[in-house]
C-alpha cells in the first residue's frame, strides 16, 4: 500500500508550488489583513519633537524642588515660543512640545498646582520627556515585507505619516460544490437530498481574509457537468471544490481535472477527517479538491488552502499558527493518521465536542478550537500538552 504524506509533507508540497501574485498599492485604511509586499517606513522621526508624558510643568531639572516662576503654557499642537531660563517653569500637557531650555516635567501632582508660581518637588534630568524618535525614526522600517497586517501594524504606520503601503494582490478564487444530491438552503428536500452548506462555509472563510469569492452553480454527479463547471472555476486563482475526491463509481472530479490538464500532486493524506483531499496545479491555477463532508471541507481549508492564500499574497510564515494548550479529556491516538479534534477552549482547557464523526457540521458549530492529535498508539491523558489551531 502506497504511503500517505503526512500533514507536513502535504502541506510543503502545496507551497512548492505557489508563486506569489503581484502587487499593488492599498489605501492604509483598507490594508487590514493584507501582506505588505515591501518593508513600509516611516516617513517622520516617532515622536516627530520632543513631547511631554505628562500633564504638569516643563522645568530644569537644576531648578528642582523650589519655587518656581510661570512664564508661559505648552499645549497639544500649541506650542510655545519661550525659552525657558532658569528659575522658571511652562506648564506643558501631555503631548505637547518641550519648550527649549527644559530638560525635565514634572506631573502636577508633584507640585501644588500654581498658576503664576509653582512650587515643584525634585525631578532628574530627563523625567517624563518622550525624546524625538524614541520610538522611530524616519527611514525606518515599522513593518517588513511578508508580514499579515494586523491593526496596531495600521495604528503605528499612520502614526509614522503613510496613507498607503504596497501589497500582495487578493487571489481571485472560486467555490464549486459537486454532488446531485444537493440543493440550495430554503429549497424542499426530495428523497435522499440534502442542503448545500459546503461553499457558504468555505465563502465565509474566504471572506474573513478579504476575498470575494465566485460561488459556481453545484455539479450534478455527471462527468460532463463536472468538467463544464471545473472549467469555469479554473480561471481563477484559486479553485476550491467539494466532493467527488474520493473512489465512489460518482466521483468525477479527478478524472475531469485530468481531462483539463491539470496534474494531480498529491491525493489523499494521512489525516482524520479530510483523508482523500487532493491537490493539482493546471498553469498558476491551484485547486483543492476537499471531501463533500463538511468537517472535512473545513479542517482541509484550515490546513492547506487557507496557507496557500497567505503565500500567494507573499507571507513569510503562511503555515498554520499552532497555539499551545491544555486537553481537558483524554483522547485516543489513531495509529496511522494524525486527527483534527473539534474541542472548545474554556477557562485555558480545550475540551473535545461531543459528535466527531465528519459529517457532523451542526456539532462541530460548538467548537472554536482543532487539537491536534499526533498518530501513535493508546491515549493521550488529561491535562497533556497539545497543539492547536484556532476556529
Amino acid at each position: 500500500m502506497q504511503r500517505l504524506p503526512t500533514i507536513d509533507e502535504a502541506l510543503a508540497l502545496v507551497l512548492e508550488r505557489v508563486q506569489p501574485l503581484a502587487s499593488e498599492q492599498v489605501a492604509l485604511a483598507q490594508a487590514a489583513g493584507r501582506c505588505l509586499a515591501e518593508d513600509a517606513a516611516a516617513l517622520v522621526d516617532l515622536p516627530p519633537f520632543h513631547s511631554s508624558a505628562m500633564d504638569g510643568y516643563a522645568v530644569r531639572a537644576a531648578d528642582t524642588p523650589g519655587t518656581l516662576r510661570v512664564v508661559a503654557e505648552s499645549a497639544a499642537g500649541r506650542p510655545t515660543e519661550t525659552v525657558l531660563g532658569a528659575g522658571e517653569a511652562i506648564a506643558i500637557s501631555t503631548g505637547a512640545v518641550v519648550p527649549e531650555g527644559a530638560d525635565a516635567v514634572i506631573p502636577v501632582e508633584h507640585t501644588d498646582g500654581g498658576k503664576e508660581t509653582v512650587v515643584v518637588e525634585r525631578c532628574e534630568r530627563g523625567a517624563n520627556i518622550r525624546p524625538r524618535g524614541g520610538d522611530t525614526h524616519a527611514g525606518d522600517a515599522v513593518a517588513r515585507a511578508g508580514q499579515v497586517l494586523r491593526p496596531v501594524h495600521l495604528g503605528a504606520l499612520a502614526s509614522c505619516g503613510l496613507t498607503h503601503v504596497r501589497c500582495g494582490r487578493l487571489p481571485s478564487v472560486a467555490v464549486l460544490a459537486t454532488g446531485t444530491e444537493l440543493r440550495r438552503p430554503g429549497e424542499p428536500l426530495g428523497p435522499g437530498q440534502i442542503y448545500e452548506s459546503n461553499t457558504v462555509l468555505l465563502a465565509a472563510q474566504l471572506r474573513l481574509l478579504g476575498i470575494e469569492t465566485e460561488v459556481l452553480e453545484p455539479a450534478r454527479d455527471d462527468p460532463a457537468a463536472t468538467r463544464e463547471a471545473l472549467e469555469r472555476g479554473l480561471a481563477a486563482d484559486v479553485l476550491v471544490t467539494s466532493g467527488g475526491v474520493s473512489v465512489g463509481e460518482h466521483d468525477h472530479v479527478r478524472g475531469a481535472l485530468a481531462d483539463l490538464g491539470a496534474e494531480e500532486v498529491f491525493w489523499r493524506v494521512a489525516l482524520r477527517p479530510g483523508k482523500p483531499v487532493a491537490f493539482s496545479v493546471r498553469g498558476s491555477t491551484l485547486v483543492f479538491g476537499l471531501p463533500g463532508n463538511p468537517v472535512s471541507s473545513l479542517v482541509g481549508f484550515e490546513l492547506f488552502v487557507r496557507p496557500a492564500l497567505r503565500a500567494l499574497q507573499g507571507a513569510h510564515a503562511p503555515e498554520p499558527e499552532l497555539l499551545p494548550g491544555i486537553l481537558g479529556a483524554p483522547l485516543r491516538r489513531n495509529p496511522q493518521r494524525d486527527e483534527l479534534v473539534r474541542a472548545r477552549l474554556e477557562d485555558g482547557v480545550l475540551r473535545p465536542v461531543s459528535g466527531q464523526e465528519s459529517h457532523m457540521i451542526a456539532r462541530a458549530a460548538a467548537a472554536n478550537a482543532l487539537v491536534l492529535v499526533r498518530n501513535g498508539d493508546g491515549e493521550l491523558a488529561q491535562g497533556s500538552q497539545v497543539s492547536w489551531l484556532a476556529l
